[in-house]
């Protein structure tokens, strides 16, 4: 979306992270893990030029995190927790610059008002396999979409990755989108 070539490369990091981080340091660490495992990764294969984004997100029910679901049956629960009720999702975003090591860090945090769904509505929805590997077990950005009645905030956050912030890190490398 944002006109530049991009690679993507999983980087099978460790996402673990003691149960007592708030959403913010959990999700900060994450993509920072994630872009520093990647940035070893690339530079043993590939040249040394280019910028390793890393990003991770997760959902907060008041102090609870969601992150992504174990089985159907977790993802039914986390929506059944979610539903008729506002909660925050989180994302963070890490640039690390190839050459030199340069780090650029932040976060950004979306409000979202899941509807009010029935047992019936939730585990259809669970069928259809959308909410594997989701944070909180929906993703905005297909079918979950008709699981949400509004936001306050960034639609790219909620899908995980929020385009503005990485634009903003992206010019401390010296590239400017647009």
């Amino acid at each position: 979306m944002l006109g530049l070539p991009v690679i993507v490369h999983p980087s099978q990091a460790d996402e673990s992270t003691p149960g007592d981080w708030p959403p913010e340091r959990t999700v900060r660490e994450l993509a920072h893990r994630k872009a520093a495992a990647v940035r070893e990764q690339w530079r043993i294969s590939h040249e040394d030029f280019g910028i390793v984004v890393g990003s991770d997100t997760i959902v907060a029910l008041d102090s609870q995190i969601l992150g992504k679901p174990k089985d159907d049956e977790d993802a039914v629960r986390m929506l059944t927790l979610l539903a008729g009720t506002w909660h925050d999702v989180h994302t963070g975003l890490c640039c690390i610059g190839l050459p030199d090591g340069k780090t650029v860090q932040g976060h950004r945090v979306t409000r979202v008002l899941m509807r009010k769904l029935t047992q019936e509505q939730i585990r259809s929805y669970v069928a259809t396999g959308e909410s594997r590997d989701k944070a909180g077990a929906y993703g905005i950005q297909s079918l979950g979409s008709v699981l949400v009645e509004r936001i306050e905030g960034c639609y790219f956050n909620v899908v995980g990755l929020p385009l503005s912030l990485l634009a903003t890190q992206l010019e401390a490398f010296g590239i400017t989108v647009p």
